[in-house]
């Protein structure tokens, strides 16, 4: 299974990556692993522009699932029966997200593991194909920031910018009138998400390098532009930040 995971996904990403380093002998490698995050979430904007698509449709009709739920709260086969019919008249798969997510993950542990054990500056010729070539590598952010150690200020940056990330597009779930333990559970852990998840993302990000740092705040500034614009698209409002 490693090998499996190896071949098919590391050692091309790892490749891409090197290569990219080649083709543009400008760029140092901190510049080298925002163009690379960019392109390859470009390459999976088709999949993520669906699990989010579904995500937002499925927030617009909320108000309309929580009174069927609301109607059918003591028959529970009822219940299910009903929201399932709902998603059929409205056209919405309430799997296909969890689908595509699934795809990706795989692809986001290799990218993860290309920053992670890339080894940067040194170069792993053993991984690379044989029209790729061994790049000079400048391993300093804008002549700055060494990506191939830690750096307190990216992994500050990326931590931020999840907070940012999550704070958009995983608003707290709202309180009601007697709330059920599963509401109660359901708003406790969307609040501890919000604060938890950059701290990790902080501890992470600093516990390997500047690199992984630079490739976790890609990440999370894009997505946050992917919902703005798939929201525009869909002419979708987004829901007002909770404070």
């Amino acid at each position: 299974m490693a090998n499996f995971f190896n071949v098919t996904l590391y050692q091309p990403l790892y490749n891409g990556l090197i290569f990219l380093m080649d083709v543009l002998p400008w760029a140092d490698a901190g510049v080298a692993v925002i163009l690379f995050t960019i392109l390859i979430k470009l390459i999976l904007f088709p999949l993520s522009k669906q699990a989010t698509k579904t995500t937002l449709e499925m927030k617009v009709f909320e108000p309309e699932m929580n009174a069927l739920k609301e109607k059918y709260k003591n028959n529970k086969d009822e219940q299910a029966r009903a929201v399932m019919a709902f998603y059929k008249e409205k056209g919405i798969n309430p799997f296909s997200g969890l689908l595509i997510l699934i795809i990706q993950i795989p692809i986001v542990i290799a990218l993860y593991y290309v920053f992670y054990k890339g080894g940067l500056p040194v170069v792993k010729e053993e991984l690379l194909y044989t029209f790729v070539s061994v790049p000079t590598i400048n391993v300093f952010f804008l002549g700055l920031i060494n990506v191939a150690q830690k750096s307190l200020f990216l992994a500050i940056l990326a931590g931020v910018t999840q907070y940012f990330q999550l704070r958009f597009s995983v608003p707290i779930v709202k309180a009601v009138e007697n709330p059920s333990l599963k509401d109660d559970l359901a708003r406790s852990m969307s609040i501890q998400m919000r604060y938890i998840m950059p701290v990790l993302t902080f501890i992470v990000a600093y516990s390997v390098s500047g690199a992984v740092a630079l490739y976790l705040t890609t990440s999370n500034v894009f997505t946050v532009c992917q919902e703005l614009y798939i929201r525009r698209k869909l002419k979708i409002v987004p829901a007002p930040i909770a404070k």
